[in-house]
Order: structure tokens, then sequence, then C-alpha cells
């Protein structure tokens, strides 16, 4: 409800705003104030990654060898008995000495208990953890239950189809180490990225992400977690009292109650975790519509928290402030563009306002492609033609599913009641895919 409250509350407002103050002056200059305050903030942040370079470049970070935490790695799994095999095999390579593996089975109709049975048989540093059936849902309520059996002094989250280099903890455990650090991210990458245009788009997403969250980092500003690859602190964990199990949105909600509690947290792009992209629009869709529902959830819950909270840092409360504004960015522009149309119709307006909000959000998406430009020539080495070919790829991708879904997720939150349905992302669907394809060739051949 307190949910529903805030959000009712902001788009009232957001309508009367425009409405009312129509009369007098024209409100597409607060769209554009709030275009130029992101691209602002957007260049702070790059400024800021350039100097903190320039500066590593001259004191490089000294790593202490003696900061070896015992490592508790979780993977929850919920039917993935296709996958799950070689997701454990590949952790055991990573060349750390101190860590643990707790696997979980989350109620799956499979085989995968029965694997991850024989895993924690096979593997001396595996545990298999099998929920009961009438467990309580969700990734956070798995995560607690791994909780009360984990040795480790951090926690360590992989999804299920998760792949890392073998120095993937010597990249990311030294982050880790300073006393406000509550956790960290690794660089998220799509392994299957070249598979076809939804796996490419998903793969360029995160690039952008990966750019993002560095410029959040080098102005110590509200980094988030992104579910796999994520390393949290025990003593942070107990802080905050361990995965929030009514959302549905695990890492995101996280985040914002580590925030909140004035813990600090690092994104390292060193650290890279691989996991495998959607292939089809439905399934992609559906995990959309989860992050993002999860997301704007997460800010409306806990947005009295974050007003009140004295520990809270005014650097990852103002970036915190900036980020909202991508959700409200999309109803703010359509509720503009109504508004002007309503204008129009009733002859109380120029026909050309309605042009002037249409040429402010290309504005907006054209500013957006040369973000998406620049961190693929930045950190997938694409060159220009490429990088710009794809970036506009990207962009058409990320207005065709955000936008639809961000105000399909504000009239859910306004008039549904809310569930825990967070829209399984299937796994193993690239093997499959091979698989039915050789099929084919063998049926062709005989």
């Amino acid at each position: 409800m307190k949910e529903r409250i805030v959000l009712f509350a902001i788009i009232l407002s957001l309508g009367v705003f425009l409405y009312f103050f129509q009369n007098y002056f024209n409100t597409l200059w607060g769209l554009v104030f709030l275009c130029v305050a992101m691209i602002t903030y957007a260049i702070y942040m790059h400024l800021a990654t350039i100097h903190k370079k320039r500066k590593l470049k001259k004191n490089p970070q000294i790593i202490n060898e003696e900061f070896k935490p015992f490592i508790t790695i979780m993977v929850p799994a919920h039917n993935e008995e296709g996958v799950i095999t070689q997701t454990v095999q590949n952790i055991l390579k990573i060349d750390y000495e101190k860590f643990e593996i707790i696997v979980i089975d989350d109620r799956s109709e499979d085989n995968t208990a029965i694997v991850i049975k024989g895993l924690e048989d096979k593997y001396e540093k595996v545990t298999a953890l099998i929920r009961d059936k009438n467990s309580f849902p969700g990734k956070s309520a798995v995560l607690n239950e791994a909780l009360v059996l984990a040795k480790g002094d951090a926690i360590l989250v992989f999804d299920a189809d998760a792949r890392v280099t073998p120095d993937f903890l010597s990249k990311l455990i030294p982050n880790l180490e300073p006393e406000d650090v509550g956790a960290v991210q690794a660089r998220k990458v799509i392994i299957n990225k070249d598979y076809n245009f939804l796996t490419r788009c998903q793969n360029n997403e995160y690039t952008l992400d990966t750019h993002f969250q560095i410029g959040r980092d080098a102005v110590k500003g509200a980094v988030e977690l992104r579910g796999n690859g994520e390393l949290i602190k025990r003593k942070a964990l107990h802080d905050i009292n361990g995965w929030n199990e009514e959302t549905i949105t695990d890492d995101l909600d996280m985040s914002t109650q580590l925030h909140i509690k004035g813990w600090d947290v690092r994104f390292c792009p060193e650290a890279v975790v691989y996991e495998e992209g959607i292939i089809y629009l439905v399934p992609l869709f559906r995990q959309r519509r989860r992050w993002l529902e999860g997301s704007i959830r997460r800010y409306l819950e806990h947005f009295g928290e974050a007003l009140k909270s004295k520990e809270i840092s005014l650097r990852a409360s103002l970036d915190m402030t900036a980020y909202i504004s991508e959700f409200i960015m999309p109803i703010w522009l359509i509720m503009e563009v109504c508004f002007q149309i309503f204008r129009v119709a009733t002859k109380s307006a120029p026909t050309n306002c309605i042009l002037s909000s249409l040429i402010v959000g290309c504005a907006i998406a054209v500013c957006f492609t040369l973000a998406a430009r620049y961190s693929l020539r930045r950190y997938d080495d694409l060159d220009r033609h490429q990088a710009l070919k794809q970036a506009i790829e990207t962009s058409v991708y990320i207005f065709i599913i955000w936008f639809p879904v961000v105000m399909f997720i504000c009239f859910k939150i306004l008039f549904c009641k809310k569930d825990m349905n967070w829209g399984k992302t299937t796994h193993g669907l690239i093997l499959e895919e091979e698989l039915h394809i050789q099929g084919q060739k063998e049926l062709q051949q005989t």
C-alpha cells in the first residue's frame, strides 16, 4: 500500500504541475531542464572517472596480500539440471584457497536436487541444500536459508549459469577490504552475445551499465549490485537483516538498504562474470519486467528511510536521486505529449508545441546513443562504425523494451495486488538450440 500511495503522489504531482503551469509558461522547459541536469551529471561522472584513472596511475592501489577472508559462494538453482554441474565445476577452478560452495535447490521440478546431491558427494568444497517444496518462494528466501549454513566472512552470489576465470576472486576481494565497504559488484558480460540481435543488445546494455557503474563508483555514488557476481560482507548483511524476502529483485533492494545504512558499494570492472543472454523476446520482456518492477518498488518502499537516514552519504543520496529520473523521464515525456495533444485539440496551444516535445524526446535518444557508442568503444573495443551501428540498435531496443514496461509497471503498482512472481530466467537454451540444430542436420543426412 505504501508503494502505491507514494507512486500515486508522484504521478499526481507531476500531472498537476504539467496541467496547471502550462497555462503560465511552457512546461517543455522543465523537461529540458531535467535532460540538461542528467547530461551534466553524466559529464561529471565521466570527468570523475578520468580523474580517478589518472590518480591510480600516479599512485597505484596497494593490495594487502594478508587480506584473505573465507568466502561462501552461494548458487541458487531452480530447474537447472542442465547447467548446474558445469557452473559448479567452473567455480571450483577459482584460484583461491579459502572458499566453500553452497548449491541450493529451490523447489525444482526436474532432477536438479539429485544433480546437486551428486556434486556434494563428489566435491569436498560443495554443500547441497535442498529446500522444502512448501518453502517461501523467491531468491531472497533461498539466500537467507543458506546464510544459516554459511561459514564465510563474506558471501559471493552466482546465478546458475555463471562462468568466471580462475583469477576472479583475486581481482574482486581487495575492493572489499576498506571498513566502510559493504559489498562489491563484478562486471557482467553476455557469454553468447553474438548469438542473435537480442543477445547482442543485452550485452551492449550491460556494457552501458558498466560505464555508468564505473562513473558512480568514481564519484562515490550509489553503485548497485546486480545479483550475479556480487560479494557482500557478512557484517553488512547482518546490519540490514539479510535479504529482503518481500522483494522480487534482491540485489537492487539490498543495494538501497546498504546505502541507507551508510555502507559503500564498489564496482570492480576487472572481475568479469559471464552469463547467458536470453535468445527469445517473450522471456526477455518477462525478465525486464521483473527487474524494472523491483527497481521501482525498492525506491518507493525505501523512500522515507532514505530521506530520514543520517548514515547515507550525501553523494550516494544525490546519485540515487539522479537515477530515479530514469523512471520519471518516460512518464513525464508521455504525459507532456498527451497534454500537448489535448491543448492542440482544444485549440488552446499552437500545433508546433507537440513537435517541440518530440524534438526533446529525440534529443534524449541522441544523447543516450552517444553514451552507448562511447561505452562500446571504451569497454568492448568496437571500431567506430560498429560502435555507432550497435549503439543505434541498442537505443531502439531499450526504447521498445523499457518505455512500455515502465508504463505497465506503474499501472500494475497502482491498480494490481503485489505478487512475488519473479519471472525465472530459463538457462541452457543455447545448448538446447545447438542440440536441435545438430539433430536436424543428422536427419537431413540420413
